[in-house]
């Protein structure tokens, strides 16, 4: 079966501690089935033929697998679904060992974990950086357009009042920053990629911070009824949808990169199955990832389900 995990997305940039053991991963593996299989990942693939698709311990990660798995499905490949199997440090170890061979990934985050030092200015800079630090035995397919990442996002009564829409920029609240009250993780207030830059950055000053959570229920809450006009949310959270809230464009980048990309063991993946995980790259959008969250987190539908709808509706079915 597929799992939906109702976790934070925060899990995917900040990781549990290295001390999220394998064994519990194990125990975890042992007690949920997956799409096709229920051998442990962590013993080894058991058939060199099959093509293990794994996914971190977050409903996005586990809806992405199942895209990636879906497409390869399509163009005759034999996968193996090992969902839900922790975080980073894990699933890391995993790939370089062969147990699994696909893994949905975010450059930003990815390269946070190889290299904290490293800033890069592009897309490319940023493939260019993890590959720099990247086990031999792994390789990195293309990015998707589609992103996950930090934002600054108004609710709607907010931009109504100012005019502001999607196609707005950070840049657009410098004159009414100081009549906002802004929300977002403790850490926030303290990062580059929070309060700092944006006075550095975008020459934003806000009224006030309000420390709730890393873009979870307490950030949502306060966003909705109006406590904070403007939060940290990610960029695919479905409470973007159902609540009308407006993300604004960060056109200098201040959030990062956090692509969509397929993480791959270079020895388990044909290029047939290289191609298709392309392929999904080349189509797939933050609006059309946002909208599947929605339907997998908003609507408990099947990500499996939602996976296979989107590919038909692409052509890569």
């Amino acid at each position: 079966m597929t799992f939906t995990v109702q976790t934070s997305r925060s899990s995917r940039r900040r990781p549990a501690a290295a001390a999220v053991a394998l064994a519990a991963s194990a125990a975890l593996l042992a007690g949920c089935g997956s799409s096709d299989d229920n051998s442990d990942p962590l013993a080894g693939k058991a058939d060199s033929s099959s093509v293990v698709v794994g996914s971190n311990n977050f409903a996005e990660s586990i809806l992405i697998a199942d895209i990636y798995g879906e497409a390869l499905k399509a163009k005759g490949v034999k996968v193996t679904y090992k969902p839900n199997i922790g975080s980073r440090e894990t699933t890391y170890g995993l790939l370089k060992n062969g147990s699994i061979t696909v893994l949905p990934e975010y450059n930003g985050a990815l390269l946070a974990y190889l290299d904290a030092k490293a800033a890069p200015k592009t897309i490319a800079a940023t493939t260019a950086a993890i590959n720099a630090k990247l086990n031999s035995k792994l390789e990195l397919l293309d990015p998707a357009a589609a992103q996950d990442k930090d934002s600054v996002t108004l609710n709607a009564a907010t931009a109504k009042k100012y005019n502001l829409t999607e196609k707005s920029s950070i840049a657009d609240l410098k004159d009414i920053a100081k009549d906002l009250s802004i929300g977002a993780s403790p850490e926030f207030q303290t990062r580059q990629q929070g309060l700092l830059g944006l006075k550095s950055v975008y020459g934003l000053e806000f009224k006030s911070f309000k420390a709730l959570d890393a873009g979870g229920p307490l950030t949502q809450a306060a966003l909705k009824k109006n406590t904070v006009q403007a939060a940290d949310i990610f960029t695919t959270d479905p409470t973007i949808e159902s609540e009308k809230f407006v993300v604004l464009q960060d056109p200098e980048n201040l959030f990062g990169f956090e692509n969509v990309q397929p993480l791959v063991y270079k020895s388990g993946l044909s290029q047939v199955g290289a191609d298709a995980l392309n392929a999904v790259s080349a189509k797939l959008d933050t609006a059309a990832l946002l909208d599947m969250d929605s339907q997998v987190q908003l609507d408990n539908k099947d990500p499996l389900d939602v996976a296979k709808a989107w590919l038909k509706s692409v052509g890569l079915s």
